[in-house]
C-alpha cells in the first residue's frame, strides 16, 4: 500500500510541475508582454493627453513625444519609454510602465487643467514639474502610488483639493513658491507623512480662507508662523508629534475668533517667562475652544491663572509632561464641561482645589507625580463620571475620602503619599474598579476591610508599605479577575486563608515582610497560572510544600523564615524529622492521628472528586498547555484584550472559523504600538478547548518563517464569570490566500500575479517540509487549505490554524489523541485525503494530498468543492484537460 502511495505521489507530482512550466511559459512569456505592450500604450496616450496642454516648449524637450506640442495625436502612440524626461519600470508588475515623469527647469508653459490624466499612470512613483511656467491648478486625482510630488516655483493657482490626503505613500511633497492657494474644503490635512522643514513665514497670508490646518506626525521644525494669525478663519490647528521651537505666537487668540483645538503637544516649544505665557491670555477670546493640547514640550516657569478663564465650553486640556510650576487656580471649577484634565508629570504645589468638586462630566483626572500637597478635597466625590484618578507620587496628607466612593472609578491611584487613616470601605465597594486599586507607600492604618471582596472586577490591588493590621480577609477570594496581590511590608497577621486557592487568575502573590503564621497551605501549590509567589519574612512554619510553584526556586520566596523545613534542596532547609523532639512526641502522636484521620477523609474526598477531574479534564489540559508556554510568553488579561479590540467590536472581527472568531487588535510593547491578530475561542463549539491545547502545543514547539508567530496567550474568567481562552498572533496585514484566489468574492479589485503564485507556494512547501521534518515527531497540520495560509506586508504565506494539528510516532501513527470526539475531525472537504473518509490514521501523506489540492487551486483558480466539479467533472479530469489546453496552445 505505502509503495501505491508513493507512485501515486509521484505521477502526481511529475504532473503538476508539467503544468507548471506550462502556466509559467504562457503567463510569463506571452501573456505578459501582449498586456504590457497594450498598457505602455495607455501610458502613452496619457502623457500625450498632457503634452497638448503645453503651449510653451522652447528647448523643444517634448519632440520626442511623438509630436509637436498642442498637436492633436489620434493614432495610437508607440511604448513612451524613450521619451525625454519618462522612466519606465524594468521587472515585476511595472515593467514597460512609466514609473517616473522628470520635466524640471524645462521652461515648460500652458495651463494644467484641474482633472489630470496623470491619474491613469498607475505605477507613477516620481512627478516633478518645477522650476517652469505653468499656470492652472494643481492636478488632480493623482495615481495613489506617487511618492515624490514636486510642483515649486511655478505659477500654479485655485485650489489644492483634499484629495492630496489619500495619497498615502507620499513622502515628499513641495508646494513652495505657489502664487496663490485657495483651499477648496478649507481644510489642509497632511498627517502621518515624512514631512520635513520649515513651515514658511508667510503660510497664514496665503491660506485666508482655511479652517483646518493639521500637520501632525511629521519632522517638521522652526517656530510657529506669526502669520497664522491672519488666517482668521482657522477653527483647528492640530501641529503634534513634530519638532517645532520657540514661543508660541500670542496673537493666536486676538485673531482666531472661531478656534475650537489647538494641539501642539509633543514639540520643543518653550515657555520661560510671563510673558512667554500671554498665548494662553490670549486664548481667553475664544468662547468656542474646546481642546488645548500643549503636553510633551518644554513649558516651564507659573502656571498662569488666566487658565480658569478659558471658555466654559472646553472639553480637554493636556499640560502634562512640562516643568510648570505654581499652583491649580481655585477658578479650574468654572470649566463645567470639561472631560479630561492631564497636569501630570510637572512641578504643580499647593492644594488640589476644592472647585474641581464642579466639573460634573470630568471623566479623567491625571495629577500624579507633581509636589502637591493637603488633603484630598471630598467634593472630587461629586463627580459621578469620574473613571480615572491618578494622584500618586505627590505628598498628600489627611485621610482618604469616603466620598470617592461615589465615582464610578475604575483606576485608581494615590501611591506614594503621606495618607493616613483607614482604607475608606466605600471605595472598596466600587463596582466599576477593573484596572487597579493602588494605595501603595502611604501610612494607612486599621484592618483591610472585607468589602474589598466586592472588587470582583479589579486586576491589581496593591497595599503594600502602609500599617495596615488584622488578617486578610477571606471574602479577597471573591476577586475573581485580581491577577496582582501585593500586600507587603505590613503588619497583617494570622493565616493565608483558604479562599485565596479560588483566585484562578492569579498571577502575583506578596505577601512578605508582615506577621502571618501557621503552615504554609497546600493549595498555594494547586495554583496553576501563578507566576511568583514571595512570603518570605513572616512567621510561617512547617514544611514547605513540593508542587506547583514551590519546584521552581526562583518563582518564590521563604526568605528569613526559621520555623521551616523541607522542600526543594535548593531551598537549603533542614528535614522536617528534625523538628520532631523528645518533648514534642506527644504531639507528634496526635498530629499523625489527625493526619492519619485526614488522610482516609482525603481518600474518600479523592473518591467523590475523581469525576469532578474526570469532567475538567480538558479544562486542566488547557491550563497545562498554558503552563508550558508560559516560559517563553507573557500572558495577557481579559480585560487588555478587551481594551485592544474595543470589546471585541464587529468592526474588528477579521474571520470566523470551526472553533472560533479573529479579531484585530492594538496592544502596547516597549511604549509602542503592535497590531495584532486575537483568536477567541468559542468554548461552548465541542473541541475548541482540545483546539486551544493542540494550538499552544504544536507552537510553542514549532518556529519557522513561514509558521505564524504567537505572541501570548489568555485562559481568564470573562465579564459574565465564564471561561475564557484565546491567543494573540502577529497581525498580517493581506488576510489569507482565500481572497486572493477569489478575489470578487472578497470585493478585492487585484488578483496574484504568477510569480507571486509560484511564491506563496514555494512558502507552503517549506513550511510543509519543516513541520514533517520535525524532531522529535513530525507534526501534521490536518487542514491544509487557503483560508489557513496568512500573507504579511511582503505577500509572505505563513501558515495558520494549527487547531487541528497531530504529533505522529516515526511509523506515521498518530499518537494518542486528546479526546475522541476531537480526533475524528481531520481537514475540510475537498482538501482533506480520501484515505481519511475510511477511517484511515492521520499521517504526512494526507497533508501532502492537501497540499496538491492547494497547488492547483493557486494555478488555476479553481477550488475542489466548486459547481464546476458536478456529475463526471473531476479535479483530476480538470488538470488534464488544463495540461491538453496548454499543449494545444503551445502547437
Amino acid at each position: 500500500m505505502e509503495r501505491h502511495g508513493c507512485s501515486r505521489h509521484r505521477h502526481c507530482s511529475f504532473v503538476l510541475l508539467i503544468v507548471v512550466v506550462v502556466v509559467a511559459y504562457l503567463l510569463v512569456g506571452v501573456v505578459p508582454a501582449l498586456q504590457a505592450s497594450v498598457i505602455a500604450e495607455d501610458d502613452g496616450r496619457a502623457l500625450m493627453q498632457f503634452q497638448s496642454l503645453i503651449t510653451e516648449d522652447p528647448y523643444g524637450a517634448l519632440a520626442s513625444w511623438g509630436g509637436s506640442s498642442g498637436s492633436n495625436h489620434s493614432a495610437s502612440p508607440a511604448t513612451p519609454c524613450g521619451w525625454c524626461g519618462v522612466t519606465c519600470g524594468v521587472r515585476g508588475r511595472s515593467r514597460g510602465r512609466v514609473t517616473a515623469l522628470d520635466l524640471r527647469g524645462l521652461g515648460l508653459g500652458g495651463a494644467i487643467v484641474a482633472q489630470s490624466s496623470l491619474s491613469s499612470l498607475t505605477y507613477l512613483r516620481w512627478l516633478d514639474l518645477s522650476q517652469n511656467r505653468l499656470c492652472g491648478g494643481v492636478p488632480t486625482p493623482l495615481p495613489l502610488s506617487l511618492e515624490y510630488l514636486n510642483l515649486s516655483c511655478n505659477a500654479l493657482q485655485g485650489a489644492v483639493s483634499s484629495e492630496l490626503g489619500s495619497l498615502r505613500r507620499l513622502r515628499i511633497l513641495s508646494l513652495i513658491l505657489l502664487a496663490e492657494i485657495s483651499v477648496r474644503n478649507k481644510h489642509l490635512v497632511m498627517q502621518f507623512n515624512n514631512l520635513t522643514g520649515t513651515l514658511p513665514p508667510c503660510a497664514g497670508n496665503r491660506l485666508p480662507r482655511l479652517k483646518v490646518l493639521s500637520v501632525d506626525r511629521n519632522q517638521l521644525h522652526g517656530a510657529i508662523p506669526v502669520s497664522l494669525c491672519n488666517s482668521s478663519k482657522l477653527e483647528v490647528i492640530q501641529m503634534m508629534k513634530n519638532s517645532f521651537s520657540g514661543v508660541i505666537p500670542d496673537c493666536l487668540g486676538a485673531h482666531l475668533q472661531n478656534l475650537w483645538e489647538l494641539t501642539l503637544d509633543d514639540n520643543q516649544l518653550e515657555a520661560n517667562s510671563d510673558s512667554d505665557w500671554r498665548f494662553l491670555d490670549s486664548l481667553t477670546n475664544c468662547s468656542n475652544l474646546k481642546v488645548i493640547g500643549l503636553a510633551g514640550n518644554k513649558l516651564q516657569g507659573l502656571l498662569p491663572g488666566s487658565i480658569a478663564n478659558l471658555s466654559t465650553s472646553m472639553e480637554f486640556l493636556s499640560i502634562y509632561n512640562n516643568m510648570i510650576h505654581g499652583q491649580i487656580p481655585q477658578g479650574i471649577g468654572n470649566l463645567v464641561n470639561l472631560d479630561s484634565i492631564y497636569m501630570h508629570l510637572n512641578n504643580l504645589a499647593g492644594t488640589i482645589p476644592d472647585s474641581i468638586g464642579k466639573l460634573k462630566k470630568l471623566s479623567n483626572l491625571y495629577l500624579y507625580d507633581n509636589n502637591l500637597s493637603g488633603q484630598i478635597p471630598a467634593t472630587i466625590g461629586n463627580l459621578t463620571m469620574l473613571s480615572r484618578l491618578s494622584l500618586n507620587e505627590n505628598m498628600l496628607t489627611g485621610s482618604i475620602p469616603s466620598s470617592l466612593g461615589n465615582c464610578p472609578l475604575e483606576t485608581l491611584e494615590l501611591q506614594n503619599n503621606r495618607l493616613t487613616g483607614p482604607i475608606p470601605k466605600e471605595v472598596l465597594q466600587i463596582s466599576t474598579l477593573s484596572t487597579s486599586a493602588n494605595f501603595q507607600r502611604n501610612m494607612l492604618t486599621g484592618s483591610l476591610p472585607s468589602e474589598v471582596g466586592d472588587l470582583k472586577n479589579l486586576q491589581t490591588l496593591d497595599v503594600s508599605g502602609n500599617r495596615l493590621t488584622g488578617e486578610i480577609p477571606a471574602s479577597l477570594g471573591n476577586c475573581q479577575i485580581l491577577q496582582y496581590c501585593i500586600m507587603k511590608g505590613n503588619f497583617l497577621q494570622g493565616e493565608i486563608p483558604s479562599s485565596i486557592g479560588q483566585l484562578r487568575g492569579l498571577l502575583v502573590l506578596d505577601l512578605s515582610g508582615n506577621n502571618l503564621s501557621g503552615c504554609i497551605p497546600d493549595l498555594l501549590s494547586n495554583m496553576k497560572g501563578i507566576e511568583r509567589m514571595d512570603i518570605s519574612f513572616n512567621n510561617f512554619e512547617g514544611e514547605v510544600p513540593k508542587r506547583g510553584i514551590f519546584l521552581n526556586a526562583s518563582a518564590f520566596s521563604v526568605e528569613g523564615i526559621t520555623g521551616l523545613c523541607g522542600g526543594i534542596p535548593e531551598l537549603k532547609l533542614p528535614p522536617c524529622s528534625n523538628y520532631i523532639s523528645t518533648t514534642n512526641k506527644r504531639l507528634h502522636k496526635l498530629v499523625m492521628a489527625i493526619s492519619t484521620a485526614f488522610a482516609i477523609l482525603g481518600i474518600a474526598l479523592l473518591l467523590a472528586l475523581f469525576v469532578f477531574f474526570r469532567q475538567t479534564r480538558n479544562s486542566r489540559k488547557g491550563e497545562h498547555a498554558l503552563l508550558l508556554i508560559s516560559d517563553q510568553h507573557v500572558r495577557v488579561s481579559y480585560t487588555e484584550l478587551v481594551t485592544s479590540t474595543n470589546g471585541f467590536a464587529s468592526e474588528n472581527l477579521v474571520g470566523v472559523g470551526s472553533f472560533g472568531s479573529v479579531y484585530k487588535g492594538t496592544m502596547m510593547s516597549n511604549e509602542e504600538e503592535v497590531v495584532v491578530a486575537v483568536k477567541v475561542l468559542n468554548l461552548q463549539q465541542r473541541g475548541a478547548s482540545q483546539s486551544f491545547v493542540a494550538e499552544c502545543e504544536t507552537l510553542r514547539c514549532a518556529r519557522h518563517r513561514n509558521l505564524v508567530k504567537i505572541l501570548t496567550v489568555c485562559s481568564s474568567i470573562d465579564s459574565r464569570g465564564l471561561d475564557f481562552k484565546a491567543i494573540v498572533f502577529d497581525f498580517l496585514p493581506n488576510g489569507n490566500l482565500h481572497q486572493w484566489l477569489h478575489p470578487r468574492e472578497h470585493g478585492n479589485q487585484t488578483g496574484l500575479s504568477l510569480i507571486q503564485r509560484i511564491n506563496i507556494a514555494i512558502d507552503v512547501a517549506s513550511a510543509l517540509e519543516y513541520l514533517h521534518q520535525y524532531r522529535p515527531a513530525p507534526i501534521v497540520h490536518c487542514d491544509f487549505k487557503p483560508s489557513n495560509i496568512l500573507l504579511d506586508n511582503d505577500m509572505v504565506a505563513h501558515v495558520g490554524d494549527f487547531g487541528l494539528a497531530r504529533f505522529v510516532d516515526h511509523g506515521q501513527h498518530s499518537l494518542p489523541d486528546i479526546s475522541s470526539g476531537w480526533a475524528t475531525i481531520r481537514g475540510t472537504i475537498g482538501y482533506a485525503a480520501p484515505e481519511y473518509g475510511l477511517g484511515n490514521k492521520i499521517s504526512i501523506y494526507g497533508d501532502t494530498y492537501s497540499f496538491g489540492v492547494l497547488l492547483l487551486e493557486i494555478f488555476t483558480g479553481k477550488r475542489p468543492t466548486d459547481a464546476d466539479f458536478a456529475q463526471d467533472l473531476s479535479l483530476h479530469r480538470l488538470e488534464f484537460g488544463v495540461r491538453r489546453m496548454f499543449q494545444q496552445i503551445a502547437c
